[in-house]
C-alpha cells in the first residue's frame, strides 16, 4: 500500500501538454502578445515603453524603503504571515521543532499548498480579525486566516497530529466549516469562497496530504530545478481547476485563447499564466532549501500576472486601454482584454526586472525576477493604486471565482 509520502507515478501528456505547462511556453507567448503590442497590433491595449522608467523608478523607491541593503528575499507566501509584525512563523516553527526536517518540510507545505489556494482575491469588503489581535485584509488577511486555521487543525484528521493538512481533513470540508475559519458573514463577504473549496476539494483526490509534494521533489536529490517544482505542481494539481481548457483530455488550469495569436479553437492562440501555480512554486522552495534540497534557475519562472502587478503597468501609463469601458465593465478571466493584459504584463515584468538590475549594477544571479517581484513590483502596484482610487482597488475590475487571481 502507498502511504502518504510515497510520490506518485508520472502522468503521460502530449507533446503539446507537456509544453503548454511550461515556463519557457509561458514567456514565448506572452513576449509575442509584448511584440504585437508594441507594434499597435493588439485590440485592447496600447504599449507605451516610454512609461517603463517611471515603472522603474517607482520599483526602485519601494524596493530601497523595505530593504535598504538590498537583501531581497523570494517573492512568495511566506512574507505574508507575519503580516503586521507579528511572529507567528516564530510561533509555528516552535511547534513543529521535534519534528525530523523532512517532516517540518512536509508539514510546511501542507500549509502553503493550503494557504496559496486561498489566496485568490478576497474582494475589497472582506476582513479577518485574529484572536486578540489586529485586523487584516486581502492576501495578508487570507495568509493570516490560513495559518491560524491550520494551527487549529482545521485541515487534518489526525487530533494527536493537527499541524498538517491531510486528504480525509481537506475532503470532509464544508462551505460553513471554511467560512467560519475565514469569518465569512453577510457583512463580511469574501469573494469566490465556493471555488476556494472546489480547490481544496480537489487537492484532497489529487494527493494523500500536500506535504507529498515534498517526496516528489526532494526522492534523494540536493537540487530540483524551479522548473521542475513548476512542473510538479501543475501535474499532480491539474486536475483540481474547474471548467477550464482541455487539450488532449487534460485540464490546463490558468490557460486561455487570444485571437490575435491564431484561431481561438486552436493550441497555437493558448495564452499560459500559471498564477497560482508559479506563486506555489516560489512558496515551495523555502520548505525544500531548509530540508537541504537547493532550488535552482529560479529565473526560468516568470513574473506573475495579477492584479497588483498588472495594474502598476496600467496606473502608470505603460498599458493604456483603447477603450474606456475597460475601467468600467466588470470582466471574467477568461475575457480577452484580461488575457491581454496578464500576458502583457508578464512580458513587461522581465523588461522591468532588466531595468532594475542595470540601475542597480546587479547580475540576474544577484538579483533573480523572484526578488524584483518581491522588492518590488507588487508592492508599487499595491501602493500606486492605493494613491488613484479608494481602497486600492485595481484599475481594471476581474470577477474573482477564487481559482485564478
Amino acid at each position: 500500500m502507498l502511504d502518504e509520502t510515497t510520490p506518485r507515478a508520472r502522468q503521460d501528456v502530449s507533446p503539446t501538454v507537456a509544453w503548454l505547462r511550461s515556463p519557457a511556453a509561458i514567456r514565448e507567448r506572452c513576449h509575442q502578445m509584448l511584440d504585437l503590442g508594441l507594434a499597435g497590433r493588439l485590440p485592447h491595449f496600447r504599449v507605451e515603453p516610454s512609461r517603463l522608467p517611471a515603472v522603474v523608478d517607482r520599483v526602485l523607491a519601494v524596493t530601497r524603503e523595505a530593504y535598504p541593503t538590498l537583501d531581497i528575499p523570494v517573492h512568495s507566501r511566506w512574507r505574508h504571515f507575519d503580516a503586521g509584525g507579528v511572529p507567528r512563523l516564530a510561533e509555528l516553527e516552535a511547534r513543529l521543532s521535534k519534528l525530523s526536517p523532512e517532516e517540518r518540510a512536509r508539514a510546511k507545505l501542507d500549509l502553503v499548498v493550503v494557504s496559496v489556494l486561498l489566496d485568490a482575491g478576497s474582494g475589497p469588503a472582506w476582513r479577518y480579525r485574529e484572536q486578540g489581535g489586529g485586523t487584516y485584509v486581502r492576501s495578508e488577511g487570507l495568509a493570516v486566516a490560513s495559518l491560524r486555521m491550520f494551527m487549529a487543525g482545521l485541515f487534518s484528521s489526525d487530533p494527536d497530529r493537527p499541524l498538517r493538512a491531510d486528504a480525509e481533513a481537506l475532503g470532509r470540508l464544508t462551505r460553513e466549516s471554511l467560512g467560519q475559519g475565514l469569518q465569512v458573514t453577510g457583512d463580511n463577504p469574501l469573494h469566490g469562497l465556493e471555488g476556494r473549496l472546489h480547490l481544496l476539494h480537489g487537492v484532497s483526490r489529487a494527493l494523500p496530504r500536500p506535504g507529498a509534494m515534498f517526496d516528489m521533489l526532494a526522492a534523494h536529490r540536493r537540487s530540483v530545478r524551479a522548473a521542475e517544482v513548476l512542473g510538479t505542481v501543475l501535474e499532480v494539481l491539474g486536475p483540481i481547476w474547474p471548467g477550464r481548457v482541455m487539450v488532449d483530455a487534460v485540464n490546463l488550469g490558468d490557460v486561455w485563447p487570444h485571437s490575435s495569436l491564431g484561431p481561438v479553437e486552436s493550441a497555437d492562440a493558448l495564452v499560459p499564466f500559471h498564477k497560482l501555480s508559479q506563486w506555489l512554486a516560489y512558496s515551495l522552495m523555502e520548505p525544500l532549501n531548509e530540508a537541504g534540497v537547493g532550488v535552482t534557475e529560479l529565473d526560468a519562472l516568470t513574473g506573475l500576472p495579477e492584479y497588483r502587478n498588472g495594474g502598476l503597468f496600467v496606473d502608470l501609463g505603460v498599458l493604456v486601454p483603447y477603450e474606456t469601458r475597460l475601467f468600467t465593465d466588470v470582466f471574467a478571466p477568461a475575457d480577452e482584454p484580461i488575457v491581454e493584459w496578464r500576458a502583457l504584463t508578464v512580458a513587461l515584468l522581465d523588461r522591468v526586472a532588466a531595468l532594475v538590475r542595470g540601475r542597480l549594477g546587479l547580475s540576474a544571479e544577484e538579483l533573480p525576477l523572484a526578488k524584483v517581484l518581491q522588492g518590488g513590483t507588487w508592492t508599487a502596484g499595491r501602493q500606486v493604486a492605493a494613491e488613484k482610487r479608494a481602497g486600492g482597488v485595481p484599475p481594471i475590475r476581474v470577477e474573482s471565482d477564487g481559482t485564478v487571481f
